[in-house]
């Protein structure tokens, strides 16, 4: 979880980004107002038939204007065409809007999702939840920070991951019944713990980790690299992570596909080693 301090010493970097996150956030929270007040409003669907709106092209087209005036590192983002990422050690990952479904569904829960890939590892990322005007920040060393533009207030991550708490939190998403491993997941669980259950769209679920309102979040249907880096990163700076369901944490631009398959995300140790515990009674 986070706890309020003063403004904490800051690099030029992220200085930058916040500058621009914040700016992003802005357009698309008035994007999203548009949406739910009905204005006019275009959506399309890729080959894979997943959505796209004019606030994914809206948000991607400025951050990356943005970023291209302040680093000359390339840019893989979802929503433009890549031809040169297998060449790139180091480059941006960007999602400009994760959870567009979310977001058609007028559920406030979509993020905007940043990172800095340095050898296929996340070096630096952002996780920003417009509608709740705030970001959740790895910094190129040390703890989480998380900072609201609203009140212009500064927080810092605390561990808390030794609270006596009887009951697990499982994150899911809002599609999940739709899947039989994860009734499946909950069903094997039920034997070896006492859980409940967070449903929540796109990387928002990796900030409700930080915030402690989540403590595993299995994922048994596919997501794409600039789904997880930035979640990724913020976690394993709190000593949780996120691997495959062999248990190998990922890695970035390192395969011919940008497709994840199946994770856990856990908030600790103790989490990650039930998750597989559970796996092992699924198998």
């Amino acid at each position: 979880m986070f706890i309020v301090k003063p403004r904490p010493s800051t690099s030029q970097l992220l200085e930058d980004i916040l500058l621009i996150i914040g700016q992003a956030s802005e357009i698309l929270r008035l994007e999203y107002q548009n949406y739910c007040a009905g204005k006019g409003f275009i959506v399309e669907h890729k080959s894979d038939k997943s959505p796209v709106t004019q606030a994914d092209y809206r948000v991607n087209e400025y951050i990356i204007e943005q970023l291209r005036q302040i680093s000359e590192l390339p840019i893989l983002s979802e929503e433009i065409q890549q031809t040169q990422e297998k060449k790139w050690n180091k480059f941006w990952l960007l999602d400009p809007l994760d959870g567009t479904k979310e977001f058609l569904h007028q559920r406030p829960e979509f993020t905007i999702n940043l990172s800095i890939v340095e050898n296929g590892q996340t070096i630096f990322a952002v996780l920003a939840i417009p509608c709740e005007f705030t970001v959740y920040i790895a910094p190129e060393s040390g703890a989480p920070l998380k900072y609201n533009y609203q009140n212009k207030e500064w927080a810092s991550f605390i561990d808390i991951s030794e609270r006596n708490s009887s009951q697990v939190t499982v994150g899911l998403s809002q599609s999940s019944q739709q899947k039989p491993q994860y009734e499946e997941f909950l069903n094997k669980l039920e034997q070896v713990a006492k859980f409940k259950t967070y449903k929540a769209g796109s990387a928002y679920k990796f900030c409700m980790m930080l915030e402690d309102k989540i403590d595993l979040y299995p994922r048994f249907h596919p997501t794409c690299e600039w789904d997880t880096s930035a979640g990724q990163c913020l976690l394993e700076r709190v000593n949780g992570g996120l691997v495959s369901l062999k248990g190998e944490p990922f890695y970035y631009n390192q395969r011919n596909t940008f497709l994840n398959h199946g994770f856990i995300a856990y908030r600790n140790i103790e989490m990650k080693h039930l998750a597989f515990n559970v796996l092992e009674l699924m198998s």
